[in-house]
């Protein structure tokens, strides 16, 4: 297709057209459904578009504004944990992410189906629900196969990172966005696979050059050295005491390496957003703090992810991305 003509076809598809994609391709709201709508001031624009559109989709829809969290991972108010428990489907594009958190948590056990969308900007809408969802879940699956049965993953990248992750027989969790069945949850849009190392002993020294949540696109590489499962040793420039800054602002825990992930999404592009860097393609992210939802055993008050291009990514001895490229 001639690069002009694709560019067209992408600007056809409005907001609310991505909203509609979002309700009713990936989450399946129906007509019987209630929809809770919980957002904040900078993301109003796109909350007020999910309302609207929800109002066309669901029984019932549900508009509530918060004040934006400090950090990933803080929780919502308790009357709003409270409402989310008493609707089907809940979306949440929200300044801050709300997934590590109890009240998801809570919510999810009883069956609601949660989309969060922290820092979603209307570029992102545009372009990554524009996606093919089934080219995505194909990528997706492909990688959560191969790592089936791996014990230990390693990341190297020509900057200096090189990090063993132990993993064996930790839960593998594929996001593709696709959110339909009851209980439910993930970002949105998607397209990645993680997964929560073994507590206490990944090793090694890992350099984000992407981007890092709370701080965006990076100017400078950040280089974190890793000793038996914590950031112990943090170098560059004003970025790298950022990152030891917000660390530290939420407690020890919070310096644990509590998730390592692919992104499987072919038209995410590193934005500053997390959101959506998180996704890209041909990166891997690491994060620090809370992965008590996806089976880890650490409780730190917020998550931080950092993005890492371009890495040589090792399933035990098997090399199965190269600069980037995946292998499989």
């Amino acid at each position: 297709m001639p690069r002009k003509k694709k560019k067209e076809e992408e600007k056809e598809l409005t907001l609310q057209d991505a909203a509609r994609i979002a309700l009713q391709d990936y989450l399946g709201v129906t007509s019987v459904e209630t929809l809770l709508v919980l957002s904040d001031e900078p993301l109003r624009d796109i909350g007020l578009t999910f309302f609207e559109v929800g109002k066309e989709i669901a029984h019932e829809t549900f508009y509530c504004e918060i004040k934006p969290r400090e950090v990933n991972g803080q929780e919502p108010p308790e009357p709003i944990a409270n409402l989310m428990q008493e609707v089907d489907v809940v979306v949440a594009p929200t300044s801050k992410s709300i997934t590590h958190t109890n009240a998801r948590r809570e919510a999810s056990k009883l069956g609601v189906r949660i989309a969060t969308m922290p820092g979603i900007t209307a570029e992102t809408m545009l372009r990554c629900l524009s996606a093919d969802a089934n080219k995505i879940l194909e990528t997706t699956e492909k990688v959560a196969k191969k790592l089936q049965n791996v014990s230990t993953i390693r990341v190297t990248t020509e900057l200096g990172t090189d990090i063993t992750l132990p993993i064996k027989n930790r839960t593998i969790i594929k996001s593709t966005g696709i959110l339909r069945n009851i209980g439910e949850y993930g970002n949105l849009p998607s397209g990645e696979v993680y997964l929560a190392p073994w507590e206490k002993q990944s090793n090694g020294v890992i350099v984000f050059d992407g981007s890092i949540a709370g701080i965006g696109i990076l100017k400078h590489p950040v280089k974190v050295v890793v000793e038996d499962g914590y950031g112990v040793d943090f170098e560059g420039d004003e970025e790298a005491k950022q990152l030891y800054d917000m660390l530290k602002s939420i407690g020890h825990e919070a310096f644990a390496i509590g998730e390592f992930g692919i992104g499987t999404n072919y038209k995410a592009k590193i934005t500053g957003i997390i959101l959506e860097d998180e996704k890209v393609l041909g990166t891997v992210h690491i994060a620090f703090g809370n992965n008590l939802t996806m089976g880890g055993k650490i409780k730190a008050k917020g998550h931080i992810d950092g993005i890492i291009t371009k890495p040589n990514v090792y399933f035990d001895d098997k090399l199965i991305m190269k600069e980037g490229k995946l292998l499989i």
